[in-house]
């Protein structure tokens, strides 16, 4: 073979052997934007039930367990355009005693039930009892939490069905003090975007919490009890969840509400 057909032939193998790699980038850059597309941001969902025996009455604690269900499986598995969290946490609030500490189950507990297990595990697991309503270890304990599990600065939902009632002792002359005392501080500069929702209160009861909660940079957002007692109205009864979309239509646009900032100092 001549020196010049041998240059050639190196050429032409060279040339090759960079078409190949170049196309071998291409697709390995195709895979990673489609893993990219696919990513669940990272955001966190806690939600607390309120166990006292005031939230009891009218109904509300067994609406809310059935609500819950519903509305942790939707989540979970991102149906009808629900955000999907990427940790979930779920405890209560209302103890035998003032700052009685309870335990949060993780996404892991829910992940593998349907919505009647669900339900049928909130309620063995946070059965309603007599006790006292304190909502401050509750806070306290989320933003530990929060912090323990390296999951600051993601967005962060705080879901609370409580009746709102705070069982502190108001100061005289002043019966809304007790909803001054309410401590979010802790909650803060957790994350950018920290919201607390409050379903099942009173409308009075919900206007305390937005006007008289003291904060800063968290979001509040009520749903009086008034309109949570229609979400069943918006269930299709013995419908499997993934054809639920009135009611995932409904938790979107009720409960989901993007709250803009406004703090109350």
């Amino acid at each position: 073979m001549s020196a010049s057909r041998k240059v050639t032939t190196s050429r032409a193998k060279r040339l090759a052997s960079a078409a190949a790699a170049l196309a071998l980038s291409a697709v390995v850059g195709c895979s990673s934007s489609a893993a990219d597309t696919t990513r669940v941001p990272r955001s966190t969902l806690v939600i607390g039930i309120d166990v006292s025996g005031s939230f009891e009455s009218r109904g509300r604690y067994e609406s809310s367990i059935d609500f819950t269900a519903n509305y942790l499986y939707a989540h979970i598995h991102g149906l009808g355009g629900l955000k999907q969290p990427t940790a979930v946490f779920v405890g209560s609030f209302g103890g035998e005693k003032p700052g009685e500490t309870k335990s949060f189950q993780p996404i892991h507990t829910f992940q593998k039930l349907s919505v009647a297990e669900i339900a049928a595990f909130l309620r063995k697991e946070y059965p309603s009892n007599d006790g006292l309503t304190d909502f401050n270890p509750f806070f306290e304990r989320v933003a530990t939490l929060v912090k323990r599990q390296n999951l600051v600065l993601s967005p962060l939902n705080i879901v609370m069905l409580t009746d709102g009632l705070p069982d502190t002792p108001s100061e005289r002359n002043d019966s809304l003090s007790k909803y001054k005392k309410i401590n979010v501080s802790g909650l803060e500069y957790l994350s950018k975007n920290t919201t607390i929702r409050i379903l099942y209160p009173r409308p009075t009861v919900a206007v305390h919490w937005e006007k008289k909660v003291p904060r800063r940079r968290v979001r509040m957002w009520t749903v009086d009890d008034e309109v949570m007692a229609t979400w069943r109205s918006h269930y299709r009864a013995g419908a499997p969840p993934e054809r639920q979309t009135e009611l995932w239509k409904w938790i979107s646009d009720n409960v989901d509400f993007r709250v803009r900032s406004g703090g109350v100092l």
